[in-house]
């Protein structure tokens, strides 16, 4: 959870797609045109624009102003040389203005939402090995964006309906099903636009078009083909719990060989392909955050801290915790209620947002009233409400003045189950206090770090003596250089550790 809060709750987000029969649209990279989209490039930057502060509130933006420069140029530069520049192409697609995004996430992904939106994570950057993959990922990206994927995917599953929902409030207001994805949906709705199965087709044309763009570069777009291999090696290291790029990209055949193949081809057509960028990336990647970050907050023996923000609370035992870069998710195995801490700029003092709460219409107030968590002014407001669904409901709110911020609780349950859960409520809500321990407030993520090789040794022997972070082996980093455990690394190679 991060400093940039915006709002107690997140909005409702409705773009209304009119699939008018009667208006074809272009393709920029045949100029034909065709009925299978559900959007007009118009509504294509609109939904782009709609959904992209969504993406950012789930998943946060690194903070590291070169790294986000450095993805950003080579972004646009590729940009420049696909179809969406390129002589006779519709205005619409001439115009539109590209958005690169590096999140601050571990995952290793990238996707796009249409209207320009292309996102790298941190994860990501770290496991590729020099310049040219990176550009060839983008430009895979870029591809589904001049390809338009995202709206024919979205004509495909919508076909008919007239209208698609982006967004909707979700675990406050329903309790009929999954309460953790109800919740999680009201920042994490856009998401799922990204996640729209492309179909094979779409994924062939992306890696033609993320090869030809990266070769039209200068880049060595073979070089794609290792990271992909890498890809595949994360998976199987994970089984089905990481959601990779694999996971939106399902590969479309022999993805590797096709790279290869497919750069040697626009080779033998005059393009050059000089260009690797190992070194000159790893200038970027060296000091990269690894990992979950913990100054964002983690759980360690049942208590909440955040080094950033400087507080912690307890977690009520059985809870699960999920950490968003807007808010912090509690959810019991059961599914039946939930607690979400987030932080409300709407109002300057913990009393004035009691008092709004209090004053909503059609709400009964069951309780109120003020004291201190942990020494900190606190104020608490208990309602019982009615959702659209007839389900009564019972919910606790809790406002702490912290720092010159103002904290807000909110944990909920079915009324019939208050007995059950409220008591957990109050436990972690009164339990919020100011973070003093030096060793927390302390602690620093793990980063990504540069060594060199000086004597020819297979890739176990290089790091076999090297203490790692917890969670991490041998063949976790063989997998982020790109190399086999047992694979000969020569010297004067430079290698990456995380320390």
């Amino acid at each position: 959870m991060k400093r940039t809060m915006k709002r107690s709750l997140l909005p409702l987000l409705l773009v209304t797609v009119l699939l008018s029969g009667c208006a074809a649209s272009v393709n920029p990279i045949s100029g034909r045109r065709a009925f299978n989209y559900a959007w007009s490039p118009a509504e294509e930057i609109q939904v782009g624009r709609e959904a992209d502060p969504q993406i950012i509130a789930q998943y946060g933006l690194y903070d590291d102003p070169q790294v986000t420069a450095y993805v950003d140029s080579l972004g646009q530069a590729l940009v420049e040389l696909s179809h969406v520049r390129r002589e006779g192409v519709d205005p619409a697609f001439a115009n539109m203005t590209f958005h690169f995004r590096v999140l601050d996430s571990p995952v290793v992904n990238a996707f796009a939402l249409p209207g320009g939106y292309i996102y790298v994570t941190r994860g990501l950057m770290a496991h590729l090995e020099n310049e040219a993959q990176l550009a060839v990922v983008i430009g895979h990206e870029i591809g589904h964006v001049v390809g338009r994927h995202g709206s024919k995917a979205m004509w495909r599953q919508q076909f008919g309906t007239g209208a698609l929902l982006l967004g909707a409030i979700g675990g406050q207001a329903i309790f009929g099903g999954n309460a953790a994805e109800n919740i999680l949906n009201m920042g994490g709705t856009a998401t799922q636009l990204l996640f729209l199965k492309y179909g094979r087709g779409a994924e062939e044309e992306s890696d033609q078009l993320g090869v030809e763009y990266a070769a039209l570069a200068g880049y060595d777009a073979s070089q794609g083909a290792a990271f992909f291999r890498s890809l595949k090696r994360l998976s199987d290291q994970a089984g089905a719990e990481l959601p990779t790029l694999l996971s939106s990209h399902p590969d479309p055949g022999n993805r590797e060989a096709y790279m290869v193949e497919r750069s040697a081809t626009l080779e033998e057509r005059g393009m050059t392909q000089n260009k690797v960028g190992r070194e000159s990336y790893f200038r970027f990647v060296e000091g990269l955050v690894f990992g979950e970050d913990p100054r964002q907050g983690y759980v360690e023996a049942g208590t909440f801290h955040h080094p950033g923000l400087a507080f912690r609370f307890p977690v009520p035992g059985g809870f699960q915790v999920i950490n968003q870069p807007t808010q912090v998710v509690m959810v019991p195995e059961s599914q039946q209620a939930f607690i979400v801490m987030q932080i409300t700029q709407e109002y300057a003092r913990a009393r004035d947002a009691a008092k709004a709460v209090a004053a909503q219409d059609g709400v009964q107030v069951v309780e109120s009233g003020m004291g201190q968590a942990g020494g900190l002014p606190m104020q608490y407001v208990v309602i019982d409400a009615t959702n659209s669904d007839g389900q009564q409901l019972r919910v606790r709110y809790q406002f702490v003045d912290h720092a010159g911020m103002v904290f807000q609780f909110t944990g909920m349950s079915l009324r019939s189950a208050w007995s059950t859960y409220g008591p957990a409520f109050n436990a972690t809500m009164s339990g919020f206090r100011e973070e003093t321990d030096p060793a927390v407030l302390n602690k620093q993520p793990d980063r990504v770090a540069l060594a060199q090789v000086y004597t020819p040794q297979p890739f176990s022997s290089l790091v076999g003596g090297i203490p790692l972070p917890q969670g991490l082996d041998t063949l976790s980093l063989a997998i982020l250089n790109q190399v086999e455990v047992g694979e000969q690394v020569g010297a004067g190679r430079t290698y990456k550790l995380v320390q």
